[in-house]
């Protein structure tokens, strides 16, 4: 029964037999409120936090239509003294996403919030608010968090008899603190079909949206990305608990772009212009990211510092939007072919290291550093001169290319004596973990130090890739497809994330790398190295 019908039951027989003009105006009096209910704003894409730091969060949402924001908090369940925030208004403009930073947050305690939205007519009606709470960190807590990266990737998009997007639910249930996507966060490039094959047989089905049917190209379609991801049931749950941590890699965009990305012979795409590409996939990015906004000197930047007390620092670096060309990678000296972080970015990380006051810094990257990661061939031949993705370029030899402006950064550490920097990353889609080793490198001014790979969250699983020596990587472990296969779905189980905690007496810092279902396939405890912190 709809809503209106059974309050039309509920009016008065005498009114409800009334005839003539004059019990109209009652009758509408009555029915109108329900109208307007059912006309209230909407909030289908739920709330995401982001950007957790000392006394600080960032909450996110969307309405369906031109409204203002509002936000209540508390630090209990039942909202006693709490404070009601008047947020941002949200316009077509910015697909009616807004996001409000909640300042002056206590330490080490939990923290409800309800969101909503009113629109802007003179009734102001209000959608249902939405609740959620996350954890601000103590200054003697300890921490615990988790990464991954690669969601909805390969056309495995939410599967909903396999139960959605179910790696969510299960980095929800550890309880972590706040959880760092490393890039990918949506597939802009992959179009999501309503059924494809799977391994042994098995067919992988597909809620399906016009937006994801195609590659993205108009800003709708790549806005349409994240509302996709956003209509799984696990990803929403997960988001109203856990903060996150944005940074971006290619597939926001389109595959392996940067300078040299050449969209001329790809038939999918009707906007060949990468720089419109770019553009369009930007605006998107930072509408639905739950990301503090940068100042107006770089309003765009991604790359930022967040602070957790004396324990850690979390330096998240953009290695997609400052980089030159992909190339064969092999230059002798840096110049503008060489150029991956960029100067600017380059320097802000040396001093955010240098400065860290932090016993572990945590170095978030949406690429490893020494596995070979192939874009083609510079000639576009079969057999030609290889063309590199990332920083490696498979000669095993000394520097060269964009290991030359990496292999500056890692000298820097060790002649600045910093101590405990652990590399997290994701890009390749199996789950591993580097130790990058100066006595097996061809480049060897250099601390020793550990990466650690996590992904897919929810798309194909590849690898393993090889690895580069110039920096001495030395696989400790991996867990990947079997040899001849890849691309396998979510069925196959080699999804992964990683979980990192660390004690606030030891100090130590234990990595564990888990699959979709939470089992620990790798663990590996770290002990705070003393001297300079």
């Amino acid at each position: 029964m709809k809503r209106s019908d059974q309050n039309s039951r509920n009016i008065p027989q005498h009114l409800s037999l009334a005839v003539g003009m004059t019990a109209l105006p009652l009758l509408l009096a009555l029915t109108v409120p329900n109208v307007l209910a059912a006309e209230a704003p909407m909030m289908e894409q739920g709330i995401q936090f982001g950007d957790l730091a000392l006394g600080r969060a960032i909450v996110w949402s969307r309405a369906d239509r031109p409204t203002r924001m509002m936000v209540e908090y508390a630090l209990n369940e039942q909202f006693e003294n709490s404070k009601v925030i008047r947020g941002p208004y949200a316009f077509e403009a910015s697909d009616f996403t807004a996001r409000q930073d909640l300042t002056g947050l206590p330490d080490g305690k939990d923290v409800y919030v309800k969101v909503w939205f009113e629109d802007l007519t003179n009734a102001r009606s209000k959608s249902e608010p939405i609740i959620g709470h996350f954890h601000t960190i103590g200054r003697k807590e300890n921490i615990r968090f988790v990464w991954g990266g690669d969601t909805a990737g390969q056309g495995w998009g939410i599967n909903e008899s396999f139960g959605g997007m179910k790696i969510y639910e299960t980095m929800r249930q550890v309880e972590p603190q706040f959880f760092i996507q490393s890039g990918d966060n949506v597939y802009s490039d992959g179009p999501i079909p309503a059924s494809k094959p799977a391994e042994n047989g098995q067919i992988w089905t597909n809620l399906v949206t016009p937006e994801v049917s195609k590659v993205a190209e108009t800003l709708d379609e790549f806005r349409g990305r994240y509302k996709y991801n956003l209509l799984d049931e696990n990803l929403r749950r997960f988001n109203a608990e856990v903060p996150q941590i944005w940074q971006w890699d290619d597939h926001e965009v389109v595959n392996n772009w940067s300078d040299s990305k050449d969209l001329s012979a790809d038939s999918r795409y009707t906007v060949k212009d990468v720089p419109l590409l770019i553009a369009r996939a930007t605006k998107a990015f930072h509408e639905y990211a739950p990301v503090r906004p940068n100042d107006a000197e770089e309003s765009e930047r991604i790359y930022r510092k967040l602070s957790y007390g004396k324990l850690l620092d979390v330096f998240v670096i953009d290695m997609r939007s400052y980089r030159g060309p992909n190339t064969s990678n092999l230059q002798a000296q840096e110049g503008p072919d060489t150029v991956f972080l960029g100067e600017t970015q380059l320097t802000w990380l040396k001093n955010g290291l240098k400065n860290s006051h932090a016993t572990w810094k945590v170095i978030s990257a949406d690429m490893p550093i020494g596995l070979n990661i192939g874009d083609g061939t510079v000639d576009n031949i079969p057999n030609g001169t290889p063309r590199w993705e990332a920083i490696a370029n498979g000669n095993n030899g000394a520097a060269t290319g964009r290991e030359l402006e990496v292999a500056r950064l890692l000298s820097f550490i060790r002649h600045e004596h910093i101590k405990n920097i652990v590399w997290l990353t994701a890009d390749v889609h199996y789950a591993a973990a580097h130790f990058y080793n100066p006595g097996k490198a061809q480049t060897k001014d250099f601390s020793p130090f550990w990466e650690f790979v996590a992904g897919p969250l929810n798309a194909g699983s590849f690898g393993p890739n090889s690895t580069d020596g110039t920096f001495g990587p030395q696989v400790v472990f991996s867990k990947a497809p079997p040899s001849g296969q890849s691309n396998l779905s979510p069925y196959a189980g080699l999804q992964f994330f990683g979980e990192v905690n660390i004690d606030k007496n030891s100090k130590t810092l234990t990595v564990e790398l888990k699959d979709i279902g939470g089992t620990t396939v790798f663990s590996k405890t770290l002990p705070a190295e003393s001297g300079r912190d």
